[in-house]
């Protein structure tokens, strides 16, 4: 067969394609938290350099943090943490074999995100009310 008369071979499908559904965007959402999880790190160890260093450095950190830009990182840094930890339950009951039917994955994928939607919640009314 000739270089000019091959076939064309058929192209993968992409997000162009496939309709999303809860489980595909809880799948990206996922990753995207873990790459948020691993820069936001640097914000603990930021911290925790800080309060190693002294008062001053400490009090620098303090006034980033507690700040309007910083607190909002701080949220997202927190939904993040939720978000990620309940995929990784959300995948442990799937490899126990529970939930993967359709109506499973999708209650499963909503739960994820409620939970983590009320846990960051939660967790920021209790610092904001200390």
């Amino acid at each position: 067969m000739s270089r000019t008369s091959e076939a064309q071979r058929p192209l993968s499908p992409h997000l162009q394609i496939y309709k999303p559904t809860v489980t595909m965007v809880m799948s990206i959402l996922h990753r995207i938290t873990g790459a948020a999880l691993f820069f936001g790190t640097l914000l603990v160890v930021a911290l925790l350099v800080a309060m190693a260093a002294g008062p001053n450095a400490y009090g620098t950190v303090q006034a980033i943090y507690g700040s309007i830009p910083g607190k909002l990182v701080l949220f997202g840094y927190t939904w993040a943490l939720f978000h990620h930890m309940l995929g990784g339950v959300r995948h442990l009951i799937w490899d126990t074999g529970a939930m993967f039917d359709r109506q499973g994955r999708t209650s499963l994928g909503w739960a994820t995100l409620v939970g983590s939607a009320g846990l960051t919640l939660l967790v920021w009314a209790l610092v904001l009310m200390r």
